[in-house]
Protein backbone atom coordinates (compact mmCIF):
# COMPACT_ATOMS: atom_id res chain seq x y z
CA UNK A 1 0.00 0.00 0.00
CA UNK A 2 1.13 3.70 -1.01
CA UNK A 3 2.42 5.71 1.94
CA UNK A 4 3.87 8.71 0.50
CA UNK A 5 1.50 11.12 -1.32
CA UNK A 6 4.72 12.82 -2.30
CA UNK A 7 5.67 9.66 -4.58
CA UNK A 8 2.63 8.84 -5.47
CA UNK A 9 2.06 12.85 -6.81
CA UNK A 10 5.50 11.75 -8.76
CA UNK A 11 4.83 8.34 -10.23
CA UNK A 12 1.46 10.27 -11.70
CA UNK A 13 3.82 12.75 -14.05
CA UNK A 14 6.70 10.77 -14.93
CA UNK A 15 5.76 8.64 -17.61
CA UNK A 16 5.05 12.08 -19.61
CA UNK A 17 5.45 15.40 -17.60
CA UNK A 18 4.28 17.63 -20.39
CA UNK A 19 0.60 15.99 -20.88
CA UNK A 20 -2.07 17.75 -19.27
CA UNK A 21 -2.55 16.63 -15.75
CA UNK A 22 -4.80 19.16 -13.95
CA UNK A 23 -7.91 21.18 -16.10
CA UNK A 24 -9.54 23.18 -14.29
CA UNK A 25 -13.41 24.77 -15.20
CA UNK A 26 -15.21 27.91 -13.89
CA UNK A 27 -18.60 28.16 -15.27
CA UNK A 28 -19.66 31.18 -13.94
CA UNK A 29 -16.45 33.26 -14.88
CA UNK A 30 -15.16 31.03 -18.65
CA UNK A 31 -12.27 30.45 -16.69
CA UNK A 32 -10.47 27.27 -18.33
CA UNK A 33 -6.89 26.39 -16.93
CA UNK A 34 -5.42 23.13 -18.05
CA UNK A 35 -2.10 22.43 -16.03
CA UNK A 36 0.62 19.97 -17.33
CA UNK A 37 2.34 17.44 -14.41
CA UNK A 38 5.41 19.60 -15.11
CA UNK A 39 3.48 22.58 -14.13
CA UNK A 40 1.73 21.73 -11.26
CA UNK A 41 4.78 20.08 -10.34
CA UNK A 42 6.48 23.27 -10.00
CA UNK A 43 3.62 24.86 -8.39
CA UNK A 44 4.10 22.62 -5.65
CA UNK A 45 7.46 22.53 -5.15
CA UNK A 46 6.92 26.02 -5.02
CA UNK A 47 4.43 26.13 -1.70
CA UNK A 48 6.67 23.01 -0.10
CA UNK A 49 9.62 25.58 -0.09
CA UNK A 50 7.56 28.38 1.17
CA UNK A 51 5.96 25.88 4.03
CA UNK A 52 9.82 25.41 4.77
CA UNK A 53 11.69 28.18 4.35
CA UNK A 54 9.23 30.96 5.15
CA UNK A 55 6.78 29.10 7.72
CA UNK A 56 9.58 26.88 9.37
CA UNK A 57 6.58 24.64 9.52
CA UNK A 58 8.33 20.90 10.13
CA UNK A 59 7.03 17.65 9.32
CA UNK A 60 3.82 16.58 11.56
CA UNK A 61 2.71 20.39 12.24
CA UNK A 62 -0.54 21.31 11.11
CA UNK A 63 -2.10 23.69 8.52
CA UNK A 64 -5.59 24.66 7.87
CA UNK A 65 -6.65 25.01 4.25
CA UNK A 66 -10.20 26.97 3.88
CA UNK A 67 -10.21 26.25 0.17
CA UNK A 68 -12.28 24.81 -2.24
CA UNK A 69 -12.01 22.33 -5.19
CA UNK A 70 -9.57 24.35 -7.30
CA UNK A 71 -6.38 23.64 -8.90
CA UNK A 72 -4.79 26.56 -6.81
CA UNK A 73 -6.11 23.85 -3.78
CA UNK A 74 -4.50 21.08 -5.41
CA UNK A 75 -1.39 23.52 -5.54
CA UNK A 76 -1.49 23.87 -1.54
CA UNK A 77 -2.54 20.46 -0.44
CA UNK A 78 -0.36 18.55 -2.35
CA UNK A 79 2.52 20.93 -1.26
CA UNK A 80 1.52 20.73 2.31
CA UNK A 81 1.91 16.65 2.12
CA UNK A 82 5.29 16.94 -0.10
CA UNK A 83 6.57 19.11 3.16
CA UNK A 84 5.15 16.25 5.62
CA UNK A 85 2.43 18.39 7.22
CA UNK A 86 -0.51 17.30 8.55
CA UNK A 87 -4.33 19.20 6.79
CA UNK A 88 -6.09 19.95 10.00
CA UNK A 89 -10.28 18.61 9.18
CA UNK A 90 -11.53 20.76 12.31
CA UNK A 91 -10.88 24.31 13.57
CA UNK A 92 -7.85 24.64 16.13
CA UNK A 93 -4.17 26.11 16.45
CA UNK A 94 -2.50 25.17 13.06
CA UNK A 95 0.99 26.32 11.87
CA UNK A 96 -0.34 27.82 8.43
CA UNK A 97 -3.65 28.74 7.47
CA UNK A 98 -4.59 29.18 3.90
CA UNK A 99 -8.09 30.74 2.76
CA UNK A 100 -10.36 31.64 0.38
CA UNK A 101 -10.65 35.19 0.27
CA UNK A 102 -14.07 35.43 1.18
CA UNK A 103 -13.53 32.94 4.33
CA UNK A 104 -11.17 35.07 5.65
CA UNK A 105 -12.97 35.90 8.28
CA UNK A 106 -13.21 32.09 9.83
CA UNK A 107 -9.53 32.90 10.62
CA UNK A 108 -10.19 33.22 14.39
CA UNK A 109 -11.69 30.04 14.50
CA UNK A 110 -7.89 28.73 13.51
CA UNK A 111 -4.92 30.56 15.29
CA UNK A 112 -1.86 30.45 12.76
CA UNK A 113 1.40 31.87 12.72
CA UNK A 114 1.04 32.51 9.25
CA UNK A 115 -2.08 32.97 6.80
CA UNK A 116 -2.22 33.00 3.30
CA UNK A 117 -5.51 34.24 1.45
CA UNK A 118 -5.93 33.37 -2.37
CA UNK A 119 -8.25 34.74 -4.99
CA UNK A 120 -8.39 31.92 -6.99
CA UNK A 121 -8.90 34.33 -9.90
CA UNK A 122 -8.36 33.36 -13.30
CA UNK A 123 -4.48 33.37 -14.59
CA UNK A 124 -3.94 33.30 -10.79
CA UNK A 125 -4.04 36.81 -10.42
CA UNK A 126 -3.38 38.28 -6.61
CA UNK A 127 -5.84 39.85 -4.31
CA UNK A 128 -7.12 43.40 -5.14
CA UNK A 129 -7.77 43.79 -1.31
CA UNK A 130 -5.81 41.49 0.74
CA UNK A 131 -7.31 40.47 4.11
CA UNK A 132 -5.88 42.39 7.63
CA UNK A 133 -3.65 39.50 9.12
CA UNK A 134 -2.80 38.20 5.53
CA UNK A 135 -0.43 37.65 3.10
CA UNK A 136 -1.04 37.08 -0.72
CA UNK A 137 -0.19 33.25 -1.30
CA UNK A 138 0.22 33.73 -5.20
CA UNK A 139 2.93 36.91 -4.80
CA UNK A 140 4.69 35.30 -1.74
CA UNK A 141 4.54 31.46 -3.14
CA UNK A 142 5.89 32.84 -6.70
CA UNK A 143 9.34 33.99 -4.82
CA UNK A 144 10.13 30.39 -4.10
CA UNK A 145 11.99 27.71 -5.58
CA UNK A 146 10.42 25.68 -8.35
CA UNK A 147 12.12 22.35 -6.89
CA UNK A 148 11.44 20.80 -3.57
CA UNK A 149 12.93 17.39 -2.57
CA UNK A 150 10.56 15.20 -0.48
CA UNK A 151 11.23 13.70 2.63
CA UNK A 152 11.38 9.84 1.90
CA UNK A 153 8.72 8.96 5.15
CA UNK A 154 5.54 10.17 4.05
CA UNK A 155 3.78 12.21 6.23
CA UNK A 156 1.06 11.44 9.37
CA UNK A 157 -1.93 11.27 7.08
CA UNK A 158 -0.38 9.72 4.06
CA UNK A 159 -1.28 5.97 4.43
CA UNK A 160 -4.77 6.75 5.54
CA UNK A 161 -5.95 9.42 3.14
CA UNK A 162 -3.96 6.69 -0.20
CA UNK A 163 -6.15 3.88 1.26
CA UNK A 164 -9.03 5.69 1.37
CA UNK A 165 -7.79 7.40 -2.09
CA UNK A 166 -7.39 3.98 -3.38
CA UNK A 167 -10.80 2.46 -2.47
CA UNK A 168 -12.92 5.39 -3.85
CA UNK A 169 -10.81 4.91 -7.29
CA UNK A 170 -12.22 1.50 -7.17
CA UNK A 171 -15.71 2.51 -6.14
CA UNK A 172 -16.15 5.31 -8.83
CA UNK A 173 -14.53 3.12 -11.68
CA UNK A 174 -11.34 5.27 -11.70
CA UNK A 175 -8.50 3.35 -13.95
CA UNK A 176 -4.82 4.02 -15.29
CA UNK A 177 -4.75 6.43 -18.18
CA UNK A 178 -8.96 7.30 -17.93
CA UNK A 179 -9.59 11.15 -18.26
CA UNK A 180 -11.79 12.07 -15.65
CA UNK A 181 -14.80 14.78 -15.70
CA UNK A 182 -15.36 16.11 -12.10
CA UNK A 183 -18.11 17.99 -10.82
CA UNK A 184 -17.01 20.18 -8.06
CA UNK A 185 -19.94 20.51 -5.93
CA UNK A 186 -20.71 16.51 -6.37
CA UNK A 187 -17.11 15.52 -5.18
CA UNK A 188 -15.82 18.17 -2.80
CA UNK A 189 -13.52 15.64 -0.95
CA UNK A 190 -10.04 16.20 -2.46
CA UNK A 191 -9.49 12.37 -1.45
CA UNK A 192 -11.90 12.25 -4.46
CA UNK A 193 -11.00 14.78 -7.19
CA UNK A 194 -7.51 15.10 -6.76
CA UNK A 195 -5.93 11.49 -4.69
CA UNK A 196 -8.44 9.06 -6.24
CA UNK A 197 -7.28 9.94 -9.78
CA UNK A 198 -3.74 10.28 -9.03
CA UNK A 199 -3.36 6.83 -7.02
CA UNK A 200 -5.39 5.78 -10.34
CA UNK A 201 -3.55 7.49 -12.71
CA UNK A 202 -5.95 9.21 -14.15
CA UNK A 203 -5.73 12.87 -15.77
CA UNK A 204 -8.44 14.99 -13.96
CA UNK A 205 -10.93 17.71 -15.64
CA UNK A 206 -12.63 19.69 -12.29
CA UNK A 207 -15.73 21.58 -13.23
CA UNK A 208 -16.76 24.43 -10.75
CA UNK A 209 -19.99 25.78 -11.16
CA UNK A 210 -21.14 23.17 -13.72
CA UNK A 211 -23.53 24.19 -16.04
CA UNK A 212 -25.00 20.85 -16.97
CA UNK A 213 -25.89 21.90 -20.72
CA UNK A 214 -22.42 22.20 -21.46
CA UNK A 215 -21.59 18.88 -20.08
CA UNK A 216 -21.82 16.75 -22.73
CA UNK A 217 -19.91 18.74 -25.29
CA UNK A 218 -17.19 19.27 -22.70
CA UNK A 219 -16.93 15.94 -22.06
CA UNK A 220 -16.07 15.14 -25.82
CA UNK A 221 -13.76 18.24 -26.44
CA UNK A 222 -11.64 17.25 -23.22
CA UNK A 223 -11.84 12.66 -24.70
CA UNK A 224 -12.87 12.39 -21.13
CA UNK A 225 -13.47 8.71 -20.59
CA UNK A 226 -15.61 9.23 -17.58
CA UNK A 227 -17.69 11.23 -16.30
CA UNK A 228 -18.31 11.71 -12.48
CA UNK A 229 -21.05 14.69 -11.88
Amino acid sequence: MADNIARVFADAIAPDPARPLLTWYDDATGERTELSGATLANWVAKTANLLVDEVSAGPGEAAGVLLPPHWQTAAVLLGCWSARLAVADRPGPVEVLFAAADRAAEADAWPAGERYALALAPFALPLREVPPGFADYVVEVRRHGDHFSPYAQGGPQDAELLARAAARAAELGMSAGDRLLLDAAVHPDPVDWLLAPLTAGATIVLCGNLDRSRLEARATSEKATRTLA
